[in-house]
């Protein structure tokens, strides 16, 4: 994390301040029995930020592999996206390399791949719910609006715990329709 971000962690969270484009600024934080978290990626992702997908997303996800082979991590999970898709090529494209580049690593993976996450400040795709309604009916668009529909940050973070709780014997995908099954647990 950023120093400036040390305020968001949840209670219980270990800060390890670092350059996340920069393996060796965080990777002796790192204890090898942990679950590396990949989440760096450009604020609000859209088609014009190729550029920042291939000057933040790419770099970060090479430290973090970087990191996690020298700290010799257990599982590794990646937030990567659904694909593939009508529009994000950019965006697609340096996430499939990042999955690509973590699968050559060797190490045990597990690539989260939403579509788009609703929450604080992101609702209005609620507003395509009846689009998705109709198109998962018509068998043409099944499978597609499966896999590009729309998952709630609850889903998500469920996911992303459940992820960690129980990593595989080597490779997992989880995508959209296991995300949006996810057991959500409410705060105690």
């Amino acid at each position: 994390m950023r120093p400036a971000s040390a305020a968001k962690l949840p209670p219980g969270a270990l800060p390890v301040s670092g350059d996340a484009l920069t393996a060796a600024s965080f990777q002796d934080a790192i204890a090898p029995s942990d679950t590396l978290v990949h989440l760096v990626g450009t604020p609000r992702p859209s088609p014009f930020k190729g550029r920042q997908f291939r000057a933040v997303d790419l770099p970060s996800i090479k430290a973090a592999i970087e990191a996690a082979l020298h700290a010799g991590v257990a599982h590794f999970i990646y937030l990567s996206v659904a694909h593939p898709a009508p529009i994000m090529a950019a965006y697609i494209a340096v996430r499939k390399e990042g999955e690509a580049l973590l699968r050559e690593s060797g190490l045990t993976a597990t690539f989260v791949r939403p579509w788009y996450v609703l929450g604080p400040g992101h609702y209005w795709p609620f507003a395509l719910a009846p689009i998705y309604g109709v198109l998962e009916r018509l068998r043409p668009t099944r499978e597609m609006a499966h896999r590009l529909g729309l998952v709630t940050l609850k889903e998500m973070t469920a996911t992303l715990v459940h992820a960690v709780e129980h990593p595989p014997q080597g490779e997992r995908i989880i995508g959209v329709p296991e995300i949006a099954r996810s057991p959500v647990r409410e705060a105690a």
